[in-house]
Formats: C-alpha cells, structure tokens, sequence
C-alpha cells in the first residue's frame, strides 16, 4: 500500500476528500518524523512503536575485496510492532482452510 493508497482508503471511511485524506496522512507522518528527529519515542497502541536506535561505530569487509572497512556510528529508525498487530497477523496468516479427511485421502 502507498501512501496514496492509504490517503484514498481514508477518504473513502470517513467521507473526506483525497485532497483533506492527503493532508491527514502527511500531517501524521510529519509528526512522527518530527518527533523522531527529536529523539522522541512514538507509540501507537493496537499498532506499535516507532524508536530511534543509536549503531555503534563498527569494523565490517568489503564482499567483493575482502578489505576490512570501518562503519562510523548512525542513528536509524525503528519499528517494532504491538502484541495485538503481530496476534492479528499471526491469526490471518493461519486462517487456511484445513482439508477435510476426504480431501486428504483424494490426494494420495
């Protein structure tokens, strides 16, 4: 899904215009963003959180050379999804329809 997908889905549930679903969208992912840049953590019950992490300068090898190179440190976003998004994505993952003991039979 895109953003422009997402703006369009929210315009069509809540009776808005793409243009003011456009304007909803982008203002919360300025938000985040802005919070974020402030070293903020940004919580999203039902849905997770977004965290900035801070990566240690490191010592990691070129693949194609072999030559070792030294990484400096960075910061870098992440997400890390809530017990009830990973329990819903779990349960449709599974919702497969499990073959009946005639079906399993026909297919040996």
């Amino acid at each position: 899904m895109t953003k422009a997908d997402l703006a369009r889905s929210i315009a069509k549930k809540h009776n808005l215009t793409q243009k003011e679903a456009v304007s909803v969208v982008d203002a919360v992912l300025e938000t985040i963003t802005d919070a974020l840049a402030q070293g903020d953590k940004v919580e999203l019950r039902g849905f997770g959180s977004f965290a900035v992490k801070n990566r240690p300068a490191r010592t990691a090898r070129n693949p194609k050379t072999g030559e070792r190179v030294s990484v400096p440190p960075k910061v870098t976003p992440a997400f890390k999804a809530s017990k009830a998004l990973k329990k819903l994505l779990a349960e449709e993952r599974y919702e497969v329809e499990v073959p009946s003991e005639q079906q399993t039979e026909n297919m040996r």
